[in-house]
């Protein structure tokens, strides 16, 4: 509650990380990552070559790393409480739509919107975050810590923009982003508080924003393409293999992390929420963009093999969700998820097959390794799954 004893309530009079719910502007903010995700997709569609994977790549990071500011600043803060906090927000959000705009240029003749957009985004997030976090000192020095790193990442790739296309550009943007995600390993845990239960939803959503991302991507695809009995075929496998990533995470994955991250405190809490969360989180995305741009390719033409980087992607796109999976309970609970690690194996592996066979039969060969995946654990596991289900607010 506000301190109201002078008759005034201060406006920056806030409890930091204090437990809230993820709120309906949160929501409406990630809206515009749902575009800069499709933008993503579309500009690996458009350069299907080994850099365009790398520039996709990149971009991808940028965009990550922008929303992950977010989702820290609104965990330790309501922002939605105060009337200028919020213009702020939509402000970002404005920002964050030319970024999704530029995207597809942004290694070319946009890169200079991009530039500028992107350092608009994460300057009103740092100057947000400092201003919202003054009442509480810890927190406060700890943004103040990282805040160069952020500035500096988003200032090299503006500086990028200016920079003829080439290795000067490519070296900038890799500075630009090992600065930016490196800046939290090098500036520690200390101070960061953490409300483990809107961390794990916020996470949760933007997953699903990335699955709904891939769905779209295979309904847009299926516009272009007759409703022959295979295309028909392929969208119907299409949407079983999303599922089964949505599956995997959500059946039980989300509610053990949830429960292992709220059973932590201090700074094991804030490491956790970290590396779990802000870096093997990425991973999980890239897997899903791949995904969407493997089912794109694969609607084109079913009758006939996938050329190389389509083949990567379908096979590549799951098997790289399925390896962040397995880091993610390595890291959080000390175990090896043999099956998934498993699964990600046989389908790289059977890439080279995809070169061969038509794209509808390697769409159903990664359509049949998902769904033995899931019914596998669920049958092996099942006794755990139902407690896990069964109890979700236990050790809350």
């Amino acid at each position: 509650m506000p301190d109201v004893s002078d008759g005034q309530p201060h406006r920056h009079d806030r409890i930091v990380a204090a437990s809230h719910s993820v709120t309906p502007l949160e929501l409406f903010f990630d809206l515009v990552f749902v575009f800069a995700l499709t933008q993503v997709t579309a500009l690996l569609a458009e350069d299907l070559s080994w850099l365009g994977m790398l520039r996709g790549f990149a971009l991808l990071a940028a965009v990550w790393w922008a929303w992950v500011g977010y989702s820290w600043l609104t965990n330790s803060i309501r922002i939605d409480d105060d009337v200028s906090s919020r213009l702020v927000m939509l402000l970002a959000m404005a920002a964050m739509l030319v970024v999704g705009l530029a995207a597809p240029e942004a290694f070319g003749d946009a890169s200079i919107v991009f530039g500028v957009a992107y350092l608009v985004v994460r300057v009103l997030h740092t100057t947000l975050y400092a201003v919202t976090t003054r009442s509480d000192p810890d927190v406060f020095r700890a943004v103040l810590r990282l805040a160069p790193g952020m500035v500096i990442g988003a200032t090299l790739i503006l500086v990028a923009g200016f920079v003829p296309a080439g290795p000067i550009r490519a070296v900038l943007w890799a500075a630009a982003l090992i600065i930016d995600f490196g800046a939290p390993l090098l500036t520690g845990t200390t101070g960061w508080k953490v409300d483990a239960g809107h961390f794990a939803e916020r996470h949760g959503l933007i997953i699903i924003i990335a699955l709904g991302e891939s769905l779209v991507a295979l309904g847009i695809g299926a516009l272009d393409e007759e409703l022959t009995p295979g295309v028909i075929t392929a969208v119907t496998l299409g949407v079983v293999v999303v599922s089964m990533l949505w599956w995997l995470y959500f059946d039980v994955v989300a509610l053990a992390a949830e429960r292992m991250l709220a059973s932590l405190s201090g700074t094991a809490r804030v490491a956790m929420a970290r590396d779990s969360y802000s870096y093997l989180h990425f991973f999980m995305m890239w897997g899903i963009v791949l995904v969407a741009l493997g089912l794109k390719k694969t609607l084109l033409d079913v009758d006939h093999p996938l050329k190389a980087i389509a083949a990567v992607a379908l096979f590549g796109g799951p098997a790289m969700y399925l390896l962040a999976h397995v880091a993610f309970r390595l890291r959080n609970m000390g175990t090896l998820n043999v099956q998934r690690l498993a699964v990600a194996v046989l389908l790289v592996l059977a890439i080279p097959l995809a070169l061969t066979v038509p794209a509808l039969w390697s769409l159903i060969i990664v359509c049949v390794l998902m769904v033995g995946l899931v019914a596998f654990e669920a049958v092996r596991y099942r006794e755990t799954r139902h407690h896990i289900r069964a109890h979700p607010d236990e050790g809350h």
